[in-house]
């Protein structure tokens, strides 16, 4: 480079107040640690409500099956006895099966057709649930859902760990996972909604959820395919000093973790037994979650509501654990901290679960109530930080992908037992559900302590043995170097 496009280079740099950033010299400065907050808002508004928008549909998707059941669906397809647990139930068996070999295989792709290729394909897949006539036929439609969604939820994960420095990934991660409580928001006023449609064109109101949210699902997959981008050293909508800085702290963070694809990384993040502590305490919190998704609706409508009430009184508590979600994991990235956080909503969703097991709905439904929205809110923050969690102290990409999908197939498989705690039988009370939602979050809060023990006391080790040399990426986490997020 000559001296004058090296002073160009550099007035363009103090134009956008980035630090210098060529090659593989990195600046030590905090400027070179701390990516500009230009930079940050350019990030913010690309990738995080592309990657809200998508899960939104992907988790209105799969849990509008409550909706449909109580808007006519159980009827209608004959669901007595454990069918509808049965057909929710048989998403979880493929979506988890898939999940693993889906990020393994989305590492070697493109995010901006991956992604939206899978949307586009479930939201067919949803519309055509419109059309089952037999609860075998939605069993079917069911297992075919999970097939295709199998793969979104990790890649969304892997996605925004790629764009982001491991202490600021739980407010983005919540900011696209906060889009499960609001599909719990949106889904019970879309199903108020839509089921004025009743009778129209030959649809029951149910036909219809699926018809319409399937349809909805297609056109923002299409969307994306224009606006989606895939990793930092691509992006267009950034100038090239702009990328230089952000790709600079990019690297800086995964300093002494393995880039490239090494089937060893996959069978190492997998015998782990830190991945199986980050998958027990992820567990924790899905099964409660995909319950409460799922039967909400049945769990209002056992208080005594009618089944309009019902779909409307969804809401509150979803909206509620939005915004303990989006505060809970800002907080988690100003402290750096994980570990505490999740042990303090879990401690929330816990006496939640207490309070539902502990009043009887029918006698005191707004008591019952108050514990939905307090169990709401403790719940649902815990998936952002588990998995800004896990991902952060996973020790490079291919690791990164292969823990965050790991997590998600051993707590989908889960989902399966979500699906079958909340019986028909047990209704107004649902003590069998309440108990294992309950015994599910008080593993999360064990988990997490145990955690946290145990990455201070390696990092405590660290610190005290002398460094030496970096030995290279090869080593990850088992690097002296490395630190593990607490």
């Amino acid at each position: 480079m000559s001296s004058t496009e090296s002073k160009k280079t550099e007035a363009d740099l103090a134009e956008t107040g980035c630090p210098s950033a060529h090659g593989d010299d990195l600046d030590t400065s905090d400027a070179a640690v701390h990516l500009d907050p230009r930079v940050r808002r350019k990030v913010d508004l690309r990738i995080v409500p592309l990657v809200t928008i998508t899960y939104l549909c992907c988790f209105l998707d799969r849990s509008n099956l409550g909706n449909a059941r109580i808007a006519g669906m159980a009827e209608d397809l004959d669901l007595v006895g454990m069918r509808y647990q049965i057909a929710a139930s048989a998403f979880f068996i493929t979506y988890g099966l898939l999940e693993v070999p889906c990020n393994v295989l989305f590492k070697l792709m493109r995010p901006s057709i991956w992604i939206p290729s899978l949307t586009v394909g479930w939201g067919v897949v949803m519309m055509t649930m419109s059309a089952v006539q037999t609860w075998h036929g939605l069993i079917i439609a069911r297992l075919f859902l999970g097939i295709a969604e199998s793969g979104l939820a990790p890649a969304l994960a892997f996605l925004i760990t790629s764009w982001y420095r491991r202490e600021d990934q739980a407010r983005p991660i919540a900011g696209y996972f906060s889009a499960a409580s609001l599909a719990g928001a949106f889904g019970g006023l879309f199903a108020f909604a839509i089921e004025k449609l009743n009778g129209r064109s030959g649809l029951h109101g149910w036909q219809w959820i699926f018809l319409i949210e399937g349809l909805l699902t297609v056109v923002v997959g299409l969307f994306m395919f224009l606006f989606l981008v895939d990793y930092p050293d691509t992006a267009k909508f950034l100038t090239p000093n702009e990328r230089d800085h952000l790709l600079d702290v990019l690297k800086r963070d995964m300093a002494g973790q393995p880039l490239h694809f090494d089937m060893r990384f996959v069978w190492e993040t997998l015998g782990s037994p830190k991945s199986w502590l980050m998958t027990a305490i992820y567990i924790g919190f899905t099964v409660p979650i995909y319950s409460f998704a799922l039967f909400l609706p049945t769990i209002i409508d056992a208080m005594g509501f009618s089944s309009t009430h019902a779909q409307l009184l969804t809401v509150p508590p979803n909206v509620l654990a939005f915004i303990t979600m989006l505060s809970i994991c800002m907080l988690s990235d100003r402290a750096q901290m994980r570990g505490l956080y999740v042990a303090g909503t879990s401690l929330l969703g816990i006496t939640g679960f207490i309070i539902f097991l502990k009043t009887n709905p029918k006698a005191h439904p707004y008591v019952a109530y108050a514990g939905a929205m307090i169990a709401a809110a403790g719940m649902y923050p815990g998936i952002p930080l588990t998995l800004a969690w896990s991902a952060g102290n996973a020790g490079g990409s291919l690791k990164k992908a292969v823990i965050t999908a790991m997590i998600g197939t051993v707590a989908n498989l889960g989902g399966i037992c979500s699906s079958f705690v909340y019986r028909t039988q047990d209704t107004p009370r649902f003590v069998l559900g309440h108990s294992v939602s309950l015994g599910f979050m008080c593993m999360a809060l064990i988990g997490s302590i145990v955690a946290v023990i145990w990455f201070r006391a390696i990092n405590n080790n660290r610190d005290l043995a002398p460094k030496g040399e970096s030995p290279g990426e090869e080593l990850g986490t088992e690097s002296p170097h490395f630190r593990f997020m607490l």
